[in-house]
């Protein structure tokens, strides 16, 4: 079961509507929902929440080292509180996910997310659970850098809000240990319904028409 949930992103206002901070705005839905606060915890390099669902404490964490010392927030609550990697969840922007879906993963590497990297090291494991918020791609490998430092799209912040509180209905499955069910939630989405074929006036030679709508971009 998820002990601890982990939402990455910059610390500071210029970065907060950033694509990279799109774990902090999971974070914050989830504690929204927890009717918990977020706190500054020194001993922890980030803010933090304690709650209690259920009788069993969960905690939530935003590291506020920057995005690449990430880990040193994460591995220092985990050791204190006997937190192991696979009870750990780790919500994250993914440039290989559309904005408006979001993907449930355990262990693999980083793919190149400092945040992710630094987590692998400071845990000394990949073996802990991802939760990919995507944020799409630019296309260009050399855009990148640039793309997760700037703000979305209003259509594209949208979808990823979207996600956001579509996923916080696969807590419950993540807290009590059933990931499977929690995959199947998380992964599931609602494709834009395709328009009903159009009819042509009788005797007019056509049948109905192509459907309109197109089908969901692969992540």
């Amino acid at each position: 079961m998820i002990k601890l949930f982990v939402g990455l992103g910059n610390p500071g206002p210029e970065y907060e509507a950033t694509r990279h901070n799109a774990g902090f705005w999971w974070t914050d839905a989830l504690a929204r929902d927890l009717k918990v606060s977020l706190v500054p915890e020194r001993s922890y390099h980030g803010f933090a929440a304690r709650a209690q669902v259920n009788g069993q404490p969960v905690w939530l964490l935003q590291p506020q080292t920057f995005m690449n010392l990430s880990g040193k927030s994460v591995a220092a609550l985990a050791r204190f509180f006997k937190i192991a990697p696979e009870e750990i969840l780790v919500a994250h922007d993914e440039l290989d996910v559309v904005p408006g879906e979001a993907k449930l993963k355990f262990g693999g590497s980083h793919a190149g997310h400092n945040g992710l990297r630094d987590i692998h090291a400071q845990l000394g494991t990949g073996d802990y659970w991802r939760l990919r918020l995507g944020i799409g791609h630019p296309g260009v490998k050399s855009e990148v850098v640039n793309w997760v430092l700037k703000k979305p799209l209003k259509e594209q912040r949208e979808a990823i809000d979207d996600a956001i509180a579509r996923t916080l209905h696969a807590v419950p499955a993540l807290l009590a240990g059933q990931m499977e069910k929690a995959t199947l939630l998380i992964h599931t989405s609602k494709p834009p319904r395709p328009k009903p074929p159009r009819r042509e006036p009788d005797g007019g030679g056509g049948g109905a028409g192509s459907e309109g709508g197109a089908a969901p971009a692969a992540a």
